[in-house]
């Protein structure tokens, strides 16, 4: 198991492909990331299947407003691991709305890691 430096990193570079930081991910590229049982509960509260989050995602045309901050990642057992950190998304005049923490929990399947669940919860600016 790589230590939890090295896991942050790798973890954190996942989940960015998954906030598309100025580039696209492909409905194929989000298959391979999210694990056929995952599922989210957003910031909003809302429950959302893999399918919803799949077709969202794959119709966002580009980078999101979305920063994010702090990750940290920690073993739960030898190939799951749970990703937390802070994230914002910052309007078109520069103003930070809609704080969440956030944490993901990461499954190992075969070599590749897979997105099982996710969720967001409202937090202060």
């Amino acid at each position: 198991m790589p230590d939890a430096p090295e896991l942050t990193e790798e973890l954190r570079a996942l989940e960015a492909e998954l906030h598309h930081p100025g580039v696209d991910c492909p409905r194929e590229r989000l298959e391979q990331l999210l694990h056929p049982g995952f599922h989210e509960i957003g910031r909003s509260g809302q429950r959302y299947s893999r399918n919803t989050v799949i077709n969202y995602l794959s119709t966002l045309p580009g980078p999101t407003a979305l920063e994010a901050a702090d990750y940290a990642a920690h073993w739960l057992a030898e190939n799951c691991a749970l990703l937390t950190y802070r994230s914002v998304h910052q309007s078109a005049d520069g103003t930070s709305t809609q704080a969440a923490l956030r944490s993901s929990i990461w499954l190992k399947t075969g070599s590749q890691w897979q997105l099982f669940f996710h969720q967001g919860t409202p937090a202060a600016a």
